[in-house]
């Protein structure tokens, strides 16, 4: 009997008990699993998560959103700043860097030439670490926050979920999702890692909320 033969086998062996006219969806598969793993402190794990994977996590009141912006980009010395249509003009300081949007679309090399790209996100899970994107206002098409070198992403707290059944249930899946854990990274076979291959060298994320600023790096 070959490899096909017999698994095909233990497939009708496993349906023989089932009646030929019955359909899959008559079937009811429990649901009743647990949903999420984080805890009582959702963005206090998001941070710690989210700086796991070697991303810089600054924690700020809404009142201090603004200003800590300026503070990152000043820091990484940002000259040509890539801001997606729909990005909050409150959040957006004045500074020493020139804007770019992206209406009509900018050419790929522009998008390589620019410092970094400052956006929103579409939710956080904080289990996994990870900042979801799904191109809505102030987060743009993929490649705006693939080619360029540097991300500064701001999440707020009430867009982090626990863990990914519920940022499945908010997402919408038409849309084009982006799951970003931590700055883009590879090992070749040696296992040496290697930053910056398939998306942002660098990744900060700056979480949101009515708190006292901290900061995780």
């Amino acid at each position: 009997m070959s490899a096909r033969e017999k698994i095909l086998a233990d497939i009708r062996a496993a349906l023989g008990d089932v009646p030929a006219a019955e359909l899959p969806e008559q079937v009811p598969v429990p649901s009743d699993y647990l949903r999420s793993h984080a805890g009582a402190d959702v963005p206090g794990l998001f941070a710690e998560r989210v700086a796991d994977y070697r991303a810089r996590v600054v924690r700020v009141s809404a009142a201090e959103a603004a200003a800590a912006i300026a503070a990152l980009l000043a820091e990484r010395e940002v000259r040509e700043l890539l801001v997606p249509p729909g990005f909050p003009e409150e959040l957006l300081p004045q500074g020493p860097w020139h804007r770019l949007g992206d209406e009509p679309p900018l050419a790929v090399d522009a998008l390589e030439r620019a410092d970094g790209v400052l956006t929103t996100a579409a939710l956080g899970i904080a289990v996994t670490g990870t900042v979801v994107l799904d191109a809505g206002p102030g987060q743009g098409r993929r490649a705006l926050t693939l080619l360029p070198d540097y991300h500064l992403c701001v999440v707020r707290e009430d867009q982090i979920v626990g863990d990914v059944p519920e940022a499945l249930a908010r997402l919408d899946p038409s849309r084009p999702l982006t799951f970003v854990s931590g700055p883009s990274a590879t090992s070749d076979i040696e296992l040496d890692r290697v930053e910056g291959v398939h998306g942002p060298r660098t990744l900060h994320v700056l979480v949101v909320a009515d708190s006292p600023a901290s900061e995780l790096t």
